[in-house]
């Protein structure tokens, strides 16, 4: 385990930045974790005023930090204000540019991909923002290299959300990165969020909440969560919710953003971290229980999906690590 409570994750809260991310920042990195027996971050909020009217003048932020705590930051979450026509505040942007130096990890949710850019620190970076906003940001950020239909995007050391709730998708990705699966789906159970949807997920879905009961995905989903480590396929997939598989692929796109054998990938990623981190399996078993088969491919998606090999990620995550 590399990280722990001392890693300190610090929000930048400027003039007329949106309530909900602050919030998602909030409840994934700050609230206190007592059913996991110890504190997984050291957070704060900072501001440059005393007091930062909220966007739309909604409310006042007051009782924050200074600036200067953004100083402090092992993670730093940058402004994510909706009015992107209007220049950061100088000193904000400094105190952006200053963490990127030293090796901070820098996140934006939403329209924070906005405030990085115009820091500099994007550069030749990959980046996604929301996708009303998508054309604006490659005018005036050409040197991005912007990926406009993802939910988030992970490029190491700096990591952009889309839109709200896309925060809360890249806000568990980090604490998986940061902490492993397990200790991502206890925080996801606490938020009674999805345990996982990967960042390649489209931003837009045409029916996030299906109305139609013969046409949920839900039920198939939990199924094939519990037969993960059969041969499932997607025509298997198919016949189980009585249906053609390109009415299930279309399913997916439409409720979930992704394709069946996407989504079947990233579940059995998710449950060979799992086993991992317990430490009672070697690869060529974790391979078969998750259903990736072999531990070339459980390597190869592994690496793919964390930038880590097996070895590596048991060092790092396993229980007593």
């Amino acid at each position: 385990m590399t990280q722990d409570s001392s890693h300190r994750v610090v929000v930048i809260v400027d003039e007329n930045s949106n309530p909900f991310e602050l919030g998602c920042a909030t409840e994934v990195f700050g609230l206190r974790r007592p059913e996991l027996g110890r504190e997984l971050y050291d957070f704060a909020l900072c501001s440059p005023e005393p007091r930062t009217l909220m966007r739309d003048g909604f409310f006042t932020l007051s009782g924050v930090a200074g600036l200067e705590a953004a100083d402090a930051a092992d993670t730093l979450i940058v402004p994510n204000r909706p009015d992107i026509e209007v220049p950061r505040r100088p000193e904000v942007l400094a105190a952006v540019r200053r963490a990127h130096a030293r090796g901070a990890r820098l996140v934006g949710f939403c329209s924070g991909a906005f405030t990085l850019a115009e820091a500099g620190v994007l550069d030749g970076r990959r980046a996604t923002a929301h996708w009303q906003w998508a054309d604006s940001f490659r005018a005036r950020f050409p040197a991005v290299r912007l990926e406009e239909d993802v939910l988030f995007v992970d490029d190491g050391d700096i990591l952009t959300a889309a839109g709200s709730a896309a925060a809360l998708d890249l806000g568990l990705h980090v604490v998986r990165r940061d902490h492993g699966a397990e200790v991502a789906a206890a925080v996801s159970r606490r938020l009674v969020f999805a345990v996982h949807r990967d960042g390649g997920q489209r931003q837009f879905v045409e029916h996030p909440l299906p109305t139609a009961p013969d046409t949920t995905l839900g039920p198939l989903l939990e199924w094939a969560r519990e037969q993960l480590a059969t041969p499932l396929t997607v025509t298997g997939l198919a016949v189980r919710a009585a249906v053609s598989p390109a009415t299930l692929h279309r399913r997916f796109r439409t409720q979930l953003g992704t394709t069946p054998l996407a989504w079947l990938t990233a579940e059995r990623v998710v449950l060979a971290c799992r086993l991992m981190e317990r430490g009672e399996l070697g690869s060529e078993a974790v391979a078969r229980a998750s259903g990736l088969g072999t531990a070339a491919n459980l390597r190869a998606q592994l690496r793919r999906r964390t930038g880590l090999t097996p070895s590596a990620y048991r060092e790092r995550f396993a229980a007593g690590g």
